[in-house]
């Protein structure tokens, strides 16, 4: 690893398998329901495995540092802190706890924080005047 790459996508992997290990959990925590008669539970079940298998192959890619594995993330965990803001805000009967604010929260807060570029550190804002190609006349 150069000196100049950043350990922010491992510590994103880390974070993103927590997650889905928690969405996983979510997953299977949802079947006993299924015998009790809720007939959409097993929809919402796969729905959800679908979505922790989509963060594992997200994360995974952002540690290979794979072409729009970055922006995928962010997209979905920008989804994720919005419903969650929502869920938090709209009198739904959402768990308001610590854990859930952790979870469904900071959790998504800290993927986009560690995925946010800063410009400072080679963002993705390049000038043309800083380009060499562009200062020379041939």
């Amino acid at each position: 690893m150069s000196g100049h790459e950043s350990s922010r996508p491992e510590a994103a992997f880390v974070l993103m398998l927590l997650q889905a290990t928690f969405w996983i959990a979510a997953a299977l925590s949802a079947l006993p329901f299924v015998l009790a008669g809720e007939v959409f539970m097993p929809a919402l079940s796969l729905a959800t495995l679908g979505l922790a298998a989509a963060a594992i192959a997200l994360a995974i890619g952002l540690v290979f540092r794979r072409r729009g594995a970055r922006r995928w993330t962010l997209v979905l965990e920008s989804l994720c802190l919005a419903g969650a803001v929502a869920q938090q805000l709209l009198p739904i009967g959402a768990n308001h706890g610590s854990v859930a604010l952790l979870v469904n929260i900071a959790l998504p807060a800290a993927i986009v924080v560690l995925l946010a570029r800063n410009n400072s550190e080679g963002g993705a804002v390049v000038r043309v005047c800083d380009r060499p190609e562009a200062s020379r006349h041939d």
